[in-house]
């Protein structure tokens, strides 16, 4: 059976799924990387990390590329630029991808999370999303989204989602650590 001790999970600490990834990474013993910057304020802080405007630059790109991807248009500001930039640092050091949302019918998924899962998309990273309106996982394979029950193999990964998370959704994350570092 995996040791949690040896996984690190990688978040933005903010309300809801991040929250919650977080504390199943505590309950469970592995290590956790929340990503922040000055004037950002996470829910949680353990493993705080402050990025600093050249390691948030790293992860900058056009935000007419963001749109593009996700198919909507987003304010240009700097909030959300940072907020898009927080994202890539994320998934650039977390392998596996857990995500809580919505999957909308253009396969993307709702709000900024759809950064996260588009990233993965395109790092061709393992991607996982529990939709939280049909009440079930679903995987990024081929192309297009599978039914599926992810289990965390990845010595690193990514877990973020709806700051609107329900009861279904914090169950889900919960049966996640579960299935992934049972004893």
């Amino acid at each position: 059976m995996k040791n949690a001790s040896e996984f690190t999970l990688y978040s933005g600490g903010l309300r809801g799924s991040e929250v919650e990834f977080g504390t199943q990474a505590e309950k469970w013993g592995a290590k956790e990387v929340t990503f922040s910057y000055d004037g950002h304020k996470p829910s949680r802080d353990r493993g705080l990390v402050i990025l600093g405007k050249d390691e948030l630059s790293r992860g900058d790109v056009s935000m007419e590329i963001v749109c593009m991807r996700m198919n909507r248009t987003y304010a240009n500001t700097e909030t959300i630029k940072k907020v898009m930039q927080m994202i890539f640092h994320m998934v650039i050091n977390g392998f596996q991808v857990f995500v809580i949302g919505f999957i909308q019918p253009n396969d993307t998924v709702k709000g900024g999370t759809g950064w996260t899962v588009e990233l993965a998309k395109l790092f061709n990273r393992p991607l996982s999303v529990f939709d939280q309106s049909r009440n079930g996982w679903f995987s990024w394979q081929d192309n297009s989204w599978v039914e599926s029950l992810p289990i965390i193999e990845h010595k690193t990964f990514v877990g973020t989602g709806t700051r609107n998370l329900s009861e279904e959704g914090k169950l889900a994350i919960q049966d996640l650590f579960q299935r992934s570092f049972k004893s």
